[in-house]
């Protein structure tokens, strides 16, 4: 096992393939939002279906889950609306949920309403896009997240609709569902969710929404980089309703928590931090909120520079930094989305990952860059 020296001495070295599965975590249930890896054999195109290397890409959902971390799949962060479409997604699904039971992986998987052309869906669309997404996850086994819905966000002409829609849905699931609150600033499409442009407004209707449908509800993933708006959102949910953060700028005090609670987490960052956020929380299952902030506050560096503006296309420096790594053999993304972030971003996003021990093979990771570096002819820019 290969430990850089320049490794935070707080910071566990890399973990080996080879080491025993750790136990499950205990104090917070922590979701990794998973990266797919695109097959760059693939003869397709940017607008074309969605060419996924399978192998690989549940390789990783296996390295999420050996480290005790959940896995939230079929997420953003897996390009949904951006490269990845729902015919892929579906199998996506299919193919996590098989390995999850094998291994006894904590799986959730996301429905939305992709499917559906960009504009002009009726909210019976909506609705109809949204069963059949579910109906996909529920026979996978999977617990559902509902995922914010462009589509939704363009029909919807005021709260009672956002409450009538997922509350139709919500009568007709089978297990307690994880409703997505997701930003503009992950998707301009996605504005003046819940009905209003103004937050406090919205999450009005979101309580209510979860008022009127108990025990339907397992948790809200709101991703809104907005930590008060966040603590004041989790303060007021029911006891059996979880807060998970989606804040990948805030994270390790949203998670530490504070006298009246904390938030459980579903967050992107945690794909290539996956070591580091499963070795804090284990600190904080044994109560050591201090170790668990050594451990995880100097990766938000990292992380505010990745989902840095435009903030949409965070998943390209998550890919990067997985090829980096060794968990896939190629920088190619669904969509040519490898391209979405300038050389400057990526030799940074580099620079910070190395200073934070997270390549078993630092002198792979940096081979590799000056690989990428010098095909652009950047190699000594």
């Amino acid at each position: 096992m290969n430990t850089p020296a320049h490794s935070s001495p707080s910071a566990p070295g890399p973990v080996s393939p080879s080491a025993p599965a750790p136990p499950p975590l205990r104090s917070r249930t922590v979701f990794a939002a998973a990266h797919v890896v695109a097959d760059p054999h693939a003869g397709t195109t940017p607008d074309g279906p969605a060419a996924v290397d399978w192998d690989a890409t549940l390789a990783f959902r296996h390295h999420l889950w050996s480290q005790g971390l959940g896995v939230a799949e079929a997420m953003d962060t897996a390009q949904r609306g951006a490269g990845l479409d729902w015919g892929a997604a579906a199998e996506l699904i299919r193919r996590s949920a098989a390995e999850a039971r094998a291994v006894g992986g904590l799986l959730a998987c996301g429905a939305g309403t992709d499917q559906l052309p960009a504009h002009g869906a009726s909210l019976a669309d909506v609705r109809d896009a949204y069963e059949e997404q579910l109906g996909t996850v529920e026979a996978a086994g999977a617990r559902p997240v509902l995922m914010a819905s462009r589509q939704l966000a363009a029909a919807a002409t005021g709260p009672d609709d956002y409450r009538e829609l997922y509350g139709h849905l919500l009568r007709q699931t089978t297990r307690p569902v994880i409703l997505h609150w997701l930003g503009e600033m992950f998707d301009p499409a996605l504005a003046g969710y819940w009905g209003s442009a103004e937050p406090g407004t919205a999450t009005e209707t979101l309580l209510a929404l979860v008022a009127d449908h108990p025990g339907k509800v397992d948790g809200i993933k709101i991703s809104l980089l907005d930590p008060g708006r966040e603590v004041r959102l989790r303060r007021r949910l029911p006891r059996t309703v979880r807060c998970y953060t989606g804040d990948d700028f805030h994270y390790p005090e949203l998670i530490a928590g504070d006298g009246h609670g904390f938030s459980h987490a579903l967050l992107g960052v945690f794909d290539p931090l996956a070591p580091l956020a499963a070795a804090a929380v284990r600190r904080l299952d044994t109560g050591d909120t201090a170790g668990f902030r050594a451990v995880l506050d100097p990766t938000v560096a990292l992380a505010r520079h990745l989902f840095a503006a435009p903030t949409r296309h965070y998943k390209t420096g998550v890919v990067l930094l997985a090829w980096l790594a060794g968990h896939q053999s190629h920088f190619t993304m669904v969509g040519g989305l490898q391209s979405a972030r300038s050389l400057p971003h990526l030799r940074r996003a580099h620079q910070l990952a190395d200073a934070l021990g997270l390549f078993p093979d630092p002198e792979r990771a940096a081979r590799r860059m000056r690989t990428l570096l010098t095909v652009y002819g950047a190699d000594d820019a």
